[in-house]
């Protein structure tokens, strides 16, 4: 039986149309419809329920050596309050999931993970401790609500002064309409925002304030189909998509989260050389007619080249697109291929990600 996040009622307050995923019941969407809620993130804003992620907390006076031996980036150097994205890997270089880590202080660290991946990285870090150090699930006691869109900003203002003024880095122990929370400048959508952590019990509280300060704003609740049409047209890869347990994060695209240099991590020794890909996950942009989807075949002429990961309309750029993991010599730029849609070829090309980048949308 699937469970309900601390939000579930407000979403049916709200209309939300609910359905199983990663184990819960949450909203795929809304009144308005994905479009108009993906569209009101790149415009305006939009806040998201992600209270299904997890959060593990790792302490101790070994914590550091802990996940520089767990995970592929490198943790050193970091500031109290910062956070840093790392795959986390199999001893075959493959991805067991990937995650974010904040330093709350010395030895004292908060892991986000992938909802659907919790138990099995819990038990994963468990089983690969070494001295010192401390892993607890405080995942059941953990709301997490997504405030994304240009006005997001804005909106968090009328709410708070205690706001993170650098990407990837959090402030905790704060308030925001006077209740205690964790406010990080993180998010999933491409667009600049924040992820509000706070008990469980504030949660409902929580959106409501949110929901209220950005009503002149145009802010509106979304659900995990905005979510994932955003990401797709960011170029962000999803695990159990873009990457898993038979794709490295190398192959991935992931390599400025791989830091070979460091003394060793589990996995080293197959991502070391990164000259040695034989395939890597790039853009397709359909030309033909057709809607491409996930795990479909990718070919070039009549040879197999690869397989789709993720696709879909794309409804702020207004096409349709995906992402796949092809083989490196056809991954090149321009590429002409052919994806096999239910028996039918639909024509793509092969283009550079991420297809939307918001820096690129300010700049001009």
């Amino acid at each position: 039986m699937e469970r309900k996040t601390p939000l579930y009622e407000t979403h049916l307050k709200y209309h939300g149309k609910m359905s199983p995923f990663a184990g819960y019941l949450l909203p795929i969407q809304y009144k308005e419809g994905v479009i108009k809620e993906h569209n009101a993130v790149r415009n305006r804003a939009g806040i998201f329920d992600v209270s299904h992620m997890g959060e593990i907390t790792c302490t101790g006076t070994e914590a550091l050596k802990n996940l520089q031996w767990l995970l592929t980036n490198d943790f050193n150097g970091m500031t109290d309050g910062q956070a840093r994205y790392s795959p986390m890997c199999s001893e075959d270089g493959m991805t067991i999931d990937d995650l974010i880590a904040y330093k709350r202080g010395e030895n004292d660290y908060f892991i986000v993970v992938n909802a659907s991946n919790k138990d099995k990285d819990f038990k994963w870090m468990q089983d690969h401790q070494k001295g010192d150090v401390q892993f607890c699930d405080c995942s059941d006691q953990t709301a997490m609500i997504a405030l994304q869109g240009p006005k997001a900003l804005g909106v968090l203002k009328k709410l708070t002064s205690d706001i993170p003024d650098k990407y990837y880095h959090a402030i905790f122990d704060t308030k925001a309409a006077g209740i205690p929370c964790m406010i990080s400048r993180t998010g999933y959508t491409g667009e600049d925002g924040y992820e509000l952590y706070m008990e469980s019990t504030y949660a409902s509280k929580m959106w409501e304030e949110l929901l209220s300060a950005g009503e002149e704003d145009g802010l509106i609740p979304c659900g995990l189909g905005a979510r994932d049409t955003l990401r797709l047209e960011a170029g962000m890869p999803l695990y159990g998509h873009e990457m898993s347990e038979k794709i490295n994060p190398l192959e991935a695209g992931l390599g400025f989260a791989v830091e070979v240099k460091k003394d060793d991590f589990i996995g080293k020794d197959h991502l070391s050389d990164k000259k040695e890909l034989t395939r890597k996950r790039v853009g397709l942009k359909v030309t033909g007619r057709g809607i491409i989807r996930e795990d479909q075949d990718v070919f070039i002429n009549d040879k197999k080249v690869g397989f789709t990961t993720s696709g879909t309309y794309l409804p702020y750029l207004g096409y349709p697109a995906a992402m796949a993991i092809l083989d490196i010599g056809a991954a090149k730029k321009g590429t002409k291929v052919n994806v096999n849609v239910r028996g039918r070829n639909v024509e793509a090309e092969v283009v550079s990600l991420p297809f939307y980048s918001r820096k690129r949308r300010v700049l001009g």
